[in-house]
């Protein structure tokens, strides 16, 4: 990998194409959910556009999750892009004041229970991270010109913090109820678009006709909407999670605990858990329209002990131009395990479709991935009984395709236990479960194929030993290993115990200093979040570079180099959070670090450039349903890692929308583990066909809430944890084997998942095939504390004992952990040197092939 240095500040070439490139996919993202025949509008003229995304639009969430681009175009840019006169000026004018003066005010009170707690410096931005300032209620006339009206809700949430079920989050304030429904009944057309990352309840708004999930979707936000206002591309995008009022949700009750979060639902996420109990919500799992209309009909359906195989005609029946998603659902029969209405199956998208056009569309999956987990026998296992398939275009719009009827019990794969007792019996709801005209008469008249269950295979896993430690050898150069003069093994026979332990750490400063940790963790790309360890360099071993994602790559805007390392000259810590600090606090840390306190030489020095472009948020890409489009922001991401250098991209995000209120769900793409694993697969396969360019998927397992999420404790089934929250990692994993994955900060039935040998090892390596490197997330051994209210840190020692490589960014006191535990057989990770080289061989191997 060969980066270049840019020393221009002027617009490059690349970020012209990716930001062109957003533009043109950003269309298929957004889900249409109501449309009363206003969009698309017949020309552009005089607009009064309101609501607090119009001109502060949001591109994608706070945290790690955000870019800093060079611009972005907000709405009311796009749309004066597109030839709009907007009408409302004076009304964004004074909505900038009153949410300027909202925001001052509540970072302000969030700096006072800071200082009250005893926080100070960096640590204070980390207290305020995620929380984001509440719409406030304001007075402001309604006036405007025009017979058209664009009202812009956005929310913003990221992470460090979850979301509320008030009033200026999830629910709509009294200000934005009384705005919204008078302005539909003002103006002849009306338009409500949702700058939002995560559910809104619009219940009280719901007379309102048309409805555009806009969502956040980069670079291109603003001219992408206009584009779709004005007909010149269409939405296309289908939910990937269900909308519900959140009191609704079984997950709701005592989402948030400090402690100890019990998924007492079980297996009941989502839609499997209202299509189970028949609960109409606001919009099913699934759904979307567009500017025409289609028909989903079955055509073709096979089966047999291995696959699936579901053909659907789809046809264009309105007079517009579409792209519609075939959506796969099997129905598994009840017997020892109870099981959802239905589950997803598998998916495809169309080509475009013009008016009267049809297209055949075909959707396999493997059988057995029928089956559902038996934790008594350890054993995935389909029941006998008749499955029924069905396919439509939405979890509430299908029909049966046919069905498998499987003669007697089959066992698919016998596993291992994991992750101990959660302490409770997961939620049997009571099947009450939707149905619809016709559907009995379908399974009457389905086709049914019939297999044998001792046709079917079983796959048993053969479990990992420690293998036997390397002798001490001579010790030899990293360029040896590159010619292939010497392998890893001798390397690795060469090293201290003191290099061993370093290579499964971060390259930490040993200053400890907050601030390095976030604005300029590497010396090889400035405001890269980390990089491998550097104290093999006197033996030629390259670092690996780490940046944030994931919505694009996460650097500071300008850089120098001192002393040749390369140094932020701009922030990457931006955004309201900021505010929480003084302006003078705010100068120091970077917003102007070569102009206050820099010597002659480093004001000299040249500046360099690498503004990255933002893509649209994980939500967005995963409402695309379209495995290749995903594949090609995954491509755009890849070309900007080679561009500036960077091994490592902290990305995908594949958590499990649980609930509404994870504040990092933006950030994650379903409540769906097959859409969510299929995702996070085509990102993986975009970004990895980039020589010396790797994906990290996140956050496994169960990172499922923001609040105190270094010492949350998840306490889970292990058949939810298999099927829900574990399933996406497994098929990522299998689709497009990710060179890394990071582990969660959280607790898993008592324990810190980058502890837990079992989902670490036996289920990530030896049952799904993990060939890469695992790593921890931020500072969850202890740089935010040795404990919280009741669970401690996690173990450095326990990192490299379950088989999680890499303690990430590295504190002094963990290499004291691990080379205490090879030497101290009473410590809770005691280590065996072969264990230490294992975790070290992996790094090096990983190293090898991206540097």
């Amino acid at each position: 990998m060969h980066p270049i240095r840019i020393d221009s500040p002027e617009v490059q070439p690349f970020e012209r194409a990716h930001i062109e490139a957003v533009r043109k996919v950003a269309p298929e993202c957004m889900v249409l959910l109501k449309n009363d025949g206003t969009l698309p509008l017949a020309k552009a003229g005089k607009l009064a556009l309101y609501g607090s995304g119009a001109r502060s639009t949001i591109k994608g969430g706070t945290g790690s999750g955000d870019v800093n681009v060079r611009h972005f175009v907000n709405v009311e840019e796009g749309l004066e892009h597109a030839g709009f006169e907007i009408t409302t000026k004076a009304w964004l004018d004074g909505y900038d004041r009153v949410v300027t003066d909202a925001k001052k005010a509540f970072f302000a009170g969030i700096r006072r229970e800071a200082e009250a707690a005893g926080v100070t410096g960096g640590q204070m931005m980390l207290f305020a991270m995620g929380r984001a300032c509440p719409e406030p209620e304001y007075e402001l006339p309604l006036d405007g010109e025009g017979d058209t009206a664009l009202y812009v809700l956005s929310r913003n949430s990221g992470e460090g913090a979850d979301r509320r079920p008030e009033a200026g989050d999830i629910n709509l304030t009294a200000t934005e109820i009384r705005d919204i429904l008078a302005l539909n009944r003002k103006y002849e057309k009306f338009v409500l678009v949702l700058n939002v990352g995560g559910m809104i309840d619009l219940k009280p708004v719901e007379e309102v006709g048309t409805v555009l999930l806009l969502g956040q979707l980069g670079s291109a936000t603003g001219d992408a909407l206009a584009d779709v206002v004005l007909g010149k591309s269409y939405p296309s995008g289908k939910l990937t999670m269900t909308w519900a009022p959140i009191a609704d949700y079984a997950s709701t009750e005592g989402f948030g605990d400090p402690n100890d979060t019990y998924y007492k639902e079980g297996i009941y996420v989502g839609y499997r858990y209202f299509d189970t109990i028949g609960y109409t919500p606001a919009y099913p799992f699934g759904y979307g329209i567009g500017y025409t209309t289609f028909a989903v009909e079955p055509k073709a359906f096979a089966a047999d002990e291995k696959t699936v195989t579901v053909t659907a005609t789809v046809k264009n029946t309105g007079s517009a131009a579409g792209k519609e998603v075939v959506q796969v659902y099997y129905s598994a029969p009840d017997g020892k395990l109870d099981k959802p209405y239905q589950e997803l199956a598998g998916y495809a998208k169309t080509r475009e479709l013009q008016p009267g056009e049809s297209e055949d569309v075909t959707v396999s999956f493997e059988t057995a991935s029928m089956a559902s987990y038996d934790t008594a026998r350890a054993s995935y296992i389909m029941e006998s009984g008749v499955y029924y398939v069905r396919v439509g275009n939405c979890s509430r719009s299908t029909q049966i395709a046919g069905a498998v009827e499987l003669d007697a019990e089959a066992v698919t794969e016998k596993d291992k236990n994991i992750c101990g007792d959660c302490g409770f019996e997961d939620l049997k709801p009571e099947r009450k479960h939707i149905t619809y005209a016709g559907e009995t008469e379908e399974k009457e008249k389905a086709a049914v194929i019939r297999i044998q269950a001792a046709h079917l295979e079983t796959r048993e896993i053969a479990y990992q030993e420690v293998p036997e430690e390397i002798p001490a050898g001579p010790v030899c150069t990293w360029d040896q290993v590159v010619s292939g003069e010497r392998s890893l093994d001798d390397f690795v026979a060469g090293l201290t115990d003191e290099q061993l332990a370093y290579l499964c750490i971060g390259a930490y400063k040993e200053s400890e200093d907050l601030m390095e940790v976030i604005g300029n963790a590497s010396s090889t790309v400035a405001g890269a979040a980390g990089e491998t360890t550097q104290q093999l360099k006197s033996l030629g071993t390259p670092v690996l570079v780490m940046a944030d994602g994931p919505a694009g790559l996460r650097l500071s805007p300008t850089y120098q180099y001192e002393n040749g390392e390369a140094r932020a000259t701009s922030s990457n810590m931006n955004g309201d959070v900021m505010l929480v600090f003084t302006d003078e606090e705010r100068q120091a840390m970077g917003g102007a670090m070569t102009a206050a306190g820099a010597d002659q030489a480093e004001t000299k020095a040249p500046t360099y450039y690498q503004y990255c472009v933002a893509i649209p948020i994980g939500t967005e890409l995963a409402q695309s349903w379209n495995d290749e489009l995903v594949r090609h922001c995954g491509d755009l991401v890849g070309e900007e890692m080679e561009l500036f250098g960077t091994h490592l991209w902290l990305a995908p995000a594949m958590n499990i929308y649980r609930s509404p209120l994870c504040g990092r769900n933006f950030e994650y793409y379903s409540e769906d583990p097959l859409l969510s694993g299929c995702i996070a697969a085509d990102v993986t396969l975009g970004v990895q066909t980039h020589e010396g360019c790797a994906t990290t998927i996140k956050h496994y397992a169960c990172n499922n809430q923001e609040t105190n999420r270094y010492f949350s404790n998840s306490n889970v089934s292990e058949r939810a944890l298999r099927e829900i929250y574990l399933k996406g990692f497994e098929l990522c994993v299998k689709k497009s084997q990710p060179h890394f994955v990071m582990t969660s900060y959280n607790l898993i039935n008592g324990e810190h998942a980058c502890n837990r040998k079992d989902i670490q090892t036996y289920t990530l390596r030896d049952e799904w095939g993990f060939a890469g490197v695992v790593m921890t997330d931020w500072l969850v051994t202890g740089g935010m504390g040795a404990s919280g209210e009741k669970w401690p840190c996690a173990s450095a020692a326990g990192n490299v004992k379950a088989g999680n490589d890499i303690t990430m960014p590295g504190i002094p006191a963990d290499k004291t952990d691990i080379l205490r535990a090879l030497t101290d057989p009473s410590h809770p990770y005691a280590l065996g040197r072969a264990e230490l080289q294992l975790a070290a061989k992996r790094v090096l191997g990983m190293i090898r092939k991206l540097a």
